[in-house]
C-alpha cells in the first residue's frame, strides 16, 4: 500500500504517525494493497481556499477527501482491475483541528488520527449527510480508532519490552543479534 504524505502546513506533527493510522484504516477496511493515498496537510488560508472552492462552504475546516473518480454505488475505488487503485487524497489542517483537539479534551496527534480515519472512510464512500449514515460512519470510525490505539500501545509495550530484554543480555554477556551469523556449510 503507498501512503504519500506532503506537511505544508507549517505545523509539526508526526508524520509516519498519520500514516500508520491511514494505513491501519485502509487494511481494517479491507483494501487492497496495490492502493495509493496522498495525505496532504495545509495551512488555513488553504483549507479555507479548498472549502469554498469545492464545498461551497466559508472559512477553513478539518478534513477533506478527495476521490480519484466518482464511486460507483456497485464499486469500491479499490476494486479495480490490474493496476494499483488510485483512492484519492485526504486533506488535513492541524492548525484547525488543534483547536477542536483542546475542545474535545485530546491531543492533536488523537485529533488527526479522528480525521485521517474520517477521510479514509469518505474515500471508501461512506458518509454522514443522514442520522443512519452517521451513525454507521461514526461507530465504524470510533470502533477503528479504538483498534488502531489498542494495536499501537501494545507495539510500544513490546518495543520497550524488548529494548529492555536486550539491556539484560547485554548487561550479562549474552550477544543478542536479530540476524545471527549464517554458519559455513564448509567448515
Amino acid at each position: 500500500m503507498s501512503i504519500e504524505i506532503a506537511n505544508e502546513s507549517g505545523v509539526a506533527v508526526d508524520e509516519p504517525s498519520i500514516v500508520s493510522a491511514a494505513r491501519f484504516a485502509l487494511d481494517r477496511m479491507g483494501v487492497s494493497p496495490l492502493a495509493e493515498l496522498s495525505v496532504l496537510l495545509v495551512e488555513l488560508d488553504v483549507m479555507a481556499d479548498l472549502h469554498e472552492r469545492w464545498m461551497d462552504l466559508p472559512g477553513p475546516t478539518d478534513v477533506m477527501a478527495f476521490p480519484m473518480d466518482e464511486l460507483d454505488s456497485a464499486r469500491r475505488p479499490d476494486a479495480a482491475g490490474l493496476g494499483p487503485a488510485l483512492l484519492g487524497d485526504i486533506v488535513l489542517c492541524p492548525a484547525f483541528a488543534k483547536d477542536q483537539a483542546k475542545k474535545a479534551g485530546h491531543g492533536l496527534l488523537d485529533e488527526l488520527h479522528l480525521l485521517t480515519v474520517h477521510g479514509v472512510l469518505h474515500l471508501l464512500g461512506y458518509d454522514h449527510a443522514e442520522p443512519a449514515e452517521e451513525r454507521e460512519m461514526f461507530t465504524l470510525q470510533n470502533r477503528i480508532l479504538a483498534d488502531f490505539r489498542s494495536a499501537t500501545a501494545e507495539a510500544e509495550r513490546l518495543a520497550v519490552q524488548r529494548a529492555s530484554d536486550s539491556k539484560v543480555l547485554g548487561a550479562v554477556g549474552l550477544e543478542h543479534s536479530d540476524h545471527p551469523e549464517p554458519s559455513d556449510p564448509n567448515a
